[in-house]
């Protein structure tokens, strides 16, 4: 069996205030291209995981590994006593502000709840999802959605129009530390987010930045081509992205940036 864990966008993030916990209180609009990282597994004793991929090496070795995390938990609350052999497929960059390993960790929920004939609900499924990181309810959902709080209270968005936009992912090759950007937050509290993902913003976009420049050169390269109906950073960067009006239009930008700058990573896809 085999599932995507579909890389994470979003479309707008509002920090509203940093908790005594060290937590921050955010509202943000998640959206999820139509693909991502791809999660495999077959019958096998205890729990096991390798990754390949071009990005296989950035997450090797990891000792506490999202992907273990979300299988093992799911199996002790169900009771289940088989095992499974998972592996990843690593296509996304690691530490880039679109889910990666949340994204790797709600795919593992959704594959093994099918592969271990469950049938466990979404209630369930959110209750470990949570317990994992706070954007690992969104990616379980893999679907446009509002979140609020840590970004972990989902309330459903009405965003039909943007299912199957084009869209392209660049990433500059520089990860970027979510806790470090949320510390060089400002503080400030610019308001809530609307209804309307492209008239909102991403506050951590300034201090992402001041740490990796990259993505203000970024951000620009993307803005300057035709067809953009929006160009912003995902979460707490590196990666940027650009909605398109058309795939023409996203597949021109595609080729300008590949061209300017062939070690960065892309992805042209679309909504879903």
């Amino acid at each position: 069996m085999e599932e995507t864990a579909y890389a994470k966008l979003n479309l707008a993030l509002h920090v509203r205030a940093r908790e005594l916990d060290g937590y921050h209180r955010i509202e943000t609009l998640f959206a999820f291209a139509e693909e991502g990282d791809r999660l495999t597994v077959a019958p096998g004793e205890g729990l096991s995981l390798s990754v390949t991929g071009p990005f296989a090496a950035a997450v090797a070795g990891e000792g506490d590994n999202l992907v273990l995390r979300a299988a093992e938990a799911l199996r002790r609350r169900c009771g289940v006593a088989e095992g499974a052999v998972l592996t990843l497929d690593k296509r996304l960059p690691v530490a880039s502000g679109i889910g990666g390993g949340s994204a790797d960790a709600a795919a593992a929920l959704r594959l093994l709840n099918r592969f271990w004939g469950l049938g466990v609900g979404d209630p369930l499924l959110l209750q470990i999802a949570a317990r994992l990181g706070s954007d690992v309810p969104a990616c379980l959902r893999s679907e446009t959605v509002r979140g609020e709080g840590r970004g972990d209270r989902l309330v459903l968005a009405d965003r039909s129009s943007l299912r199957a936009t084009p869209v392209l992912l660049v990433n500059p090759g520089v990860p970027v530390s979510t806790p470090a950007v949320f510390k060089a937050w400002d503080g400030i509290d610019r308001g809530a987010l609307g209804d309307d993902p492209l008239v909102g913003r991403n506050d951590l976009e300034a201090a992402a930045a001041a740490l990796a420049p990259e993505i203000f050169d970024l951000l620009g390269l993307l803005r300057a081509h035709s067809g953009v109906r929006l160009a912003r950073m995902s979460g707490s960067g590196a990666t940027c992205f650009a909605l398109f009006e058309s795939e023409t239009d996203r597949d021109a930008a595609d080729a300008a940036v590949a061209a300017a700058h062939p070690l960065w990573w892309r992805l042209p896809t679309r909504l879903r």
